[in-house]
């Protein structure tokens, strides 16, 4: 559905172009899958078993798999846990977190604590302000920012115009702000989803920036778009479509399901590229 109220970027975006013009070779280069998980992983609030079996195949076939994520600190120790994923950066870039199970052994990075008693006034402030809004459910499993809610467990959900209203308090507060399919996430910080996919690549594989090649990224919403900018390879879910008029930077392609079918979608893609590159290297 389309937002009422919003202006497009100044900056035109070029269209994307379907999954299926994507060149076969840089599919079946790819090692790493960067994805976000509302409505780009999940359906309708739930993780489907297609989409998780799709990460364990892509893992399987040693392809790692990092979801990239506004939610909280709490629910990625979980995902890193339990999930076929080889991290997760989450609260929009202020964390990472990698699990070892040979080693028993979770690896953690934090980039520090926002003024949390100024956030929650700013967030106080902004609900006020876009009446039917409401901190997010997943609040208390936060360490870093705070969320508030226009789209996941609100009576009525909010079109991405509210959202914007809500941003623009934060910011007007000296807040960084990032807009999701669901949630407004406000912070003090200078993180990103790309710085805190910077630090997780150092630390773990080599320099994302040298990466490039090997890695694509998959999301759905607004706050994905600094890294559809930055990374080639970008695809967004069919549920992107409503906000592309509105973002600075689109995906380069885009699936033809939606949310975690076209998470699917993608995963089969490039299983299926791999599959001939190894037909063709016999």
């Amino acid at each position: 559905m389309a937002s009422p109220g919003l202006s497009p970027p100044a900056r035109a975006a070029r269209a994307p172009e379907p999954l299926a013009a994507a060149p076969r070779e840089r599919l079946a280069a790819l090692r790493w899958v960067l994805t976000d998980i509302d409505d780009t992983l999940t359906s309708g609030g739930r993780l489907t078993a297609a989409a998780y079996a799709a990460m364990e195949r892509l893992a399987a076939a040693g392809v790692a798999v990092v979801p990239v994520t506004g939610r909280p600190a709490g629910w990625c120790d979980l995902i890193a846990r339990l999930w076929p994923v080889a991290a997760v950066v989450g609260e929009n870039g202020a964390l990472w977190y990698a699990y070892d199970p040979a080693a028993r052994r979770m690896r953690r990075w934090q980039a520090g604590a926002s003024d949390r008693a100024r956030l929650l006034a700013l967030a106080e402030r902004a609900m006020a302000a876009v009446p039917g809004t409401a901190l997010a459910a997943d609040q208390p499993f936060r360490v870093a920012d705070v969320a508030v809610d226009f789209r996941e467990d609100v009576a009525t959900p909010l079109p991405l115009a509210a959202a914007e209203r809500v941003a623009a308090v934060f910011r007007a507060g000296g807040a960084a702000a990032r807009i999701s399919s669901i949630h407004v996430n406000a912070w003090f910080g200078a993180w990103d989803k790309w710085s805190g996919l910077e630090r997780l690549f150092a630390a773990l594989w080599r320099p994302l920036p040298e990466a490039l090649g090997e890695v694509a990224y998959l999301g759905d919403s607004p706050n994905d778009a600094p890294l559809f900018a930055r990374i080639p390879l970008s695809v967004g879910v069919a549920n992107v479509a409503p906000f592309l008029s509105h973002m600075d930077a689109r995906p380069a392609y885009v699936t033809r399901a939606a949310a975690g079918a076209g998470f699917v979608e993608f995963a089969e893609a490039v299983l299926a590229a791999r599959s001939h590159r190894e037909e063709t290297e016999e």
